[in-house]
């Protein structure tokens, strides 16, 4: 049996490709939507794609198992567990074997078995995996959202950012359950978790790629808790503020995502195509370094760079089904097809096309003012605050901001910040902040875009606040 791990640490997300060494099938496990790694590996290594299948419909990025069931001619096989409401939509006409608890399919002489395992999401699988040449009881199981490494999927995604009411708690129940019956397999199985540590799907992921039921059994804290009520309050407690294109991507990954295919590289935009873009409902972003942000920028352009956050950034502040164009931190083709598939795998799909740097000094030389970033110091910060003059936006996680804030500061995680909006003040100054000042740009240069003005920045964010030993509240 062939196993290959394939991560992506953006979205902190692991697919696998599973193959059978003995007749050249294989199948791939939660792919995303850039399926260009798993068709690598399977031309690498001599497999055919066969197979294709997920745990669930996932939240935080854009399933790649209908693109890649398109580009290879594989059967795909979908969760008809959770009843009506959690069906594929697209099940049908994409001609998916559904499977319920306890269903089986072969890849080859490896067997892949579902075990219906809801909480984290009601028509959760879990796919357990035996290599039948070698035994006949399972080695090891994909459990996508279910277990992690030293934690468990969390039951509240589908009320807080799908907006399905009542459902946290009742998710909360169905994984105790489904954690008590899994609890009962042999100790040795090996648990392939579909995410690591950053994953905005639990709340205390480890990094280690891989564990055993029988280590979780001990050092995982939710199989500590054998009270369903305890379990309940456990579980709920202290998870993260989940990106509100969450609740997008579920959409999506239900009715079926479109199938991208084979395109032609973005389009290289010329000057020129600023006037037409600019006025329009077009997305505008300088996908460049903070540091050149913040010390020039064309007006109206979001601060997204481009690096390891750039999918999650760009999912939290963009609207979705709009036009974009990208301002790339250098002129490079390999650069520009990467931020379209950042873009891509939670969704974005409407690149118009993208410029190189340079657009910043020609929209100068052409007698335009390019903004930049003004910074407010803390001495400043905290005089104005004492006669109501502003109003300081903290965009950290409600996390953070419950272990130490500025007090008189309002939260709004940048993850939720399209709906924070329209609770902030008009008549005064906003000045943003987070830890050290990446979150706090983007948001920034977000609530400018939507005609905020003036929004500033807090000069060392809330890390130069502390060291400066400056008062902090907290709860």
């Amino acid at each position: 049996m062939f196993l290959e791990r394939v991560y992506d640490r953006g979205l902190a997300q692991a697919s696998f490709v599973v193959g059978c060494a003995a007749t050249g099938e294989a199948v791939v496990v939660d792919p995303i939507r850039d399926v260009e790694p798993y068709l690598a590996i399977a031309e690498r290594e001599g497999f055919r794609i066969t197979h294709v299948t997920e745990t669930h419909i996932h939240a935080d990025y854009v399933s790649g198992a209908r693109e890649l069931a398109h580009r290879t001619g594989a059967k795909l096989f979908l969760s008809a567990e959770g009843g009506e409401e959690w069906q594929y939509a697209f099940a049908s006409e994409a001609g998916a074997q559904l499977l319920r608890d306890g269903d089986s399919f072969m890849v080859g002489n490896i067997k892949i078995e579902a075990r219906h395992t809801p909480g984290h999401t009601p028509e959760h699988l879990t796919f357990l995996v035996t290599d039948t040449p070698a035994g006949d009881e399972p080695m090891g199981a994909f459990t996508g959202d279910f277990i992690f490494v030293g934690d468990v999927g969390r039951p509240d995604l589908l009320e807080k950012a799908a907006k399905v009411q009542d459902t946290m708690e009742i998710g909360a129940r169905q994984l105790f359950q489904s954690l008590q019956a899994f609890k009962e397999l042999p100790d040795h199985l090996q648990i392939w978790p579909g995410h690591g540590a950053g994953s905005a799907c639990g709340k205390s992921l480890g990094a280690v790629p891989q564990s055993t039921l029988g280590y979780e059994k001990q050092v995982n804290w939710a199989f500590q808790h054998d009270d369903e009520e305890s379990f309940v309050r456990a579980v709920l407690e202290g998870q993260p503020d989940p990106p509100m294109y969450f609740a997008e991507m579920k959409r999506v990954n239900r009715e079926g995502p479109d199938i991208l295919g084979d395109r032609e590289p973005p389009a290289w935009l010329a000057f020129k195509d600023l006037d037409r873009l600019q006025g329009t409902d077009a997305l505008l972003v300088d996908a460049r370094p903070r540091k050149a942000f913040q010390e020039s920028h064309i007006p109206g352009f979001h601060s997204i760079p481009l690096g390891r956050s750039f999918s999650t950034w760009a999912g939290s502040v963009l609207p979705f089904r709009r036009p974009i164009a990208l301002i790339l931190p250098d002129e490079d083709e390999a650069m520009a097809l990467w931020a379209r598939r950042e873009l891509e795998v939670i969704g974005l799909d409407q690149l118009e096309g993208v410029w190189g740097p340079q657009v910043v000094e020609e929209w100068e030389k052409a007698g335009h003012t390019p903004e930049e970033v003004e910074e407010i110091s803390a001495d400043e910060v905290a005089h104005r605050m004492e006669n109501g003059a502003l109003q300081v936006v903290d965009v950290r996680t409600s996390t953070e901001w419950g272990e130490g804030h500025i007090p008189g500061s309002v939260n709004v995680p940048l993850g939720r910040l399209p709906e924070g909006v329209e609770n902030l003040p008009a008549d005064v100054p906003l000045v943003v902040h987070c830890n050290t000042g990446p979150r706090a740009m983007v948001a920034l240069a977000a609530l400018r875009a939507q005609g905020l003005d003036p929004v500033l920045h807090l000069e060392g964010d809330m890390a130069g606040w502390k060291s400066q030993g400056r008062p902090v509240a907290s709860g």
